[in-house]
């Protein structure tokens, strides 16, 4: 199944907001409903493919025929842009200007090389797709540019799995829930389970540096890469061959966030675990954000730290994010204080003796237990997020997303410093917004705040969110936050990403682009200034 071409998922799986919220949303931010729907599918003008006959038939012989190259708009529209919330405004409104000039479906890792070829030598980019669920921009290269989507979902099998050494090497095109199944009749997990989870893609993990929402107990997905093989113009790269090596530096990491600007994932080699026994999550209330955030740091630092580990600020909780699916519920009273959620994984055993020492952690930072009801309906909602975005939207509210990640002590000055610029921007704009947090993901040194933002949109939604989305980025550069912590770079955060590792930090990446790709085809003006 094709995710929904105007907004996130399964069409089936999204629900109108309650007239309660509806209600709400009018009294509190002023929102109205738009006076136009959303844009038919086969309504939406689009150009013919700019593909020269020559090219395409040369791309065709490199899929073996024309069964898996497709120029037709509805193909064509589905890979354009992201899921970000311009990007789903503007494919709304019908604006397909930088749309793909055709979706190849490659088959190989040996097709994928002779496509990029093709690429190189006609000077078209290419740009891969997996689930299609960047936020960034990272799936609209430089602008004006002719340029083919390399959709990967043929490349969707398991194709080894060492029980002995712990490690499995997947396809790029596997969905992440095709994948855990896959590894779930060996009696193993990837541990991998970020809020795009149902659609987001392997490769696409190691292409954007993913965090699952289980991070504490699993770690990032960057950390459970082992190998990688990549398609290049140039040819093929291989890296890694060891769980750890100091045979110079670990050329993974050039991959592993590269975005599709330094090559294409073929395959990529996992870490796996068994399968755990037992899965229990439970809620904590805190009197504010500031005393969860101690006792999350407190379990990060000095243990046991849980599987998952979150807190939710004083607005998110009692607006209810922390729990999605009671949004505009009668049952849903709002809440006082700051919601966490401490989930727990492993044998019974195990999961029992870290509840029982996390417990007096967390009783001892000021927590109060709430049970596990708060944190079951966490389990069961946790990937309806981006549904509810799109029932925002169609109520003519305007719902985004950012998150940054810093050090335990520079965290307060962090959050502080992102809400008081989306804050001022917005209300600037006359559209004051209801803005969330959370932090989502913990480390030793510090941990991820994920920030929602909720306003009107305004006469003209995508501009009207651009100030403020400028402004939160200088906020974060300024508090010594880091520009992105698993939504990637795209085009969306180049430039505060080239600020972040400095001019001489562009030019080693420029560097190593050139040598890859000299023609500059893989996924230009993503990541780093085009040279």
């Amino acid at each position: 199944m094709d995710m929904l071409w105007s907004g996130w998922g399964d069409p089936d799986k999204a629900a109108p907001l309650p007239d309660s919220v509806i209600g709400l949303l009018r009294d509190l931010l002023g929102v109205t409903p738009r006076e136009t729907g959303p844009a038919r599918l086969d309504g939406i003008a689009v150009p013919p493919s700019p593909l020269a006959d020559g090219t395409l038939r040369a791309l065709t012989e490199c899929l073996g025929g024309g069964a898996y190259v497709r120029t037709g708009a509805e193909s064509r529209i589905r890979h354009t842009r992201g899921k970000s919330t311009p990007d789903l405004l503007r494919i709304r409104a019908g604006e397909v200007e930088d749309i793909p000039a055709a979706v190849l479906l490659p088959g190989s890792h040996e097709e994928v090389l002779a496509v990029l070829r093709v690429c190189a030598e006609q000077g078209v980019a290419a740009v891969p797709f997996g689930g299609g669920t960047s936020v960034v921009g990272g799936l609209a290269p430089q602008a004006g540019r002719c340029f083919v989507a390399l959709d990967l979902r043929r490349l969707d099998r398991l194709l080894a799995l060492d029980e002995v050494s712990r490690t499995a090497t997947l396809q790029p095109g596997l969905r992440a829930p095709q994948a855990e199944a896959l590894l779930n009749e060996r009696g193993f997990t990837l541990g991998h389970f970020p809020q795009s989870y149902e659609w987001a893609t392997i490769g696409g993990f190691a292409a954007a540096r993913s965090s699952g929402q289980a991070s504490a107990g699993y770690g990032r997905f960057d950390e459970m890469v082992l190998g990688l093989t990549v398609a290049t113009p140039e040819g093929t790269w291989e890296a890694g061959r060891a769980p750890r090596s100091a045979a110079g530096p670990d050329l993974r990491q050039l991959i592993l966030g590269s975005e599709g600007a330094l090559g294409v994932i073929t395959s990529v080699t996992v870490r796996i675990r068994p399968l755990p026994a037992a899965r229990i999550y439970e809620g904590w209330r805190f009197a504010s954000f500031e005393a969860g955030a101690a006792a999350l740091r407190t379990l990060a630092q000095d243990g046991p730290r849980p599987t998952v580990l979150r807190l939710s600020d004083e607005t998110e909780t009692f607006v209810g994010l922390a729990q999605p699916d009671r949004i505009g519920s009668p049952e849903a009273p709002a809440a006082a204080g700051c919601m966490a959620i401490a989930g727990f994984e492993g044998t019974a055993e195990d999961t029992a003796d870290s509840r029982a020492r996390a417990r007096e952690v967390l009783l001892a930072c000021g927590g109060e237990y709430v049970g596990e009801e708060p944190g079951d309906r966490w389990a069961h909602g946790r990937y309806n997020a981006p549904y509810l975005r799109d029932a925002l939207l169609d109520a003519g509210a305007f719902a985004e997303t950012l998150e940054t990640a810093g050090f335990w002590s520079a965290l307060p000055a962090l959050y502080g410093a992102v809400r008081q610029a989306l804050t001022a921007a917005l209300t600037d704009a006359g559209t004051p917004p209801l803005v969330m947090c959370h932090i989502s993901h913990v480390y030793e040194n510090g941990a991820s705040l994920y920030f929602t933002v909720v306003s009107a949109q305004g006469d003209d939604p995508v501009a009207h969110w651009a100030p403020a989305k400028r402004a939160a980025n200088d906020a974060i550069l300024a508090s010594g936050g880091t520009i992105s912590h698993h939504h990637g770079v795209g085009t969306d955060h180049r430039d505060w990403y080239t600020e972040e590792i400095g001019p001489l930090g562009v030019r080693v990446l420029q560097a190593v682009k050139a040598e890859i790709d000299p023609a500059q085809v893989l996924n230009p003006g993503v990541l780093i200034p085009v040279r």
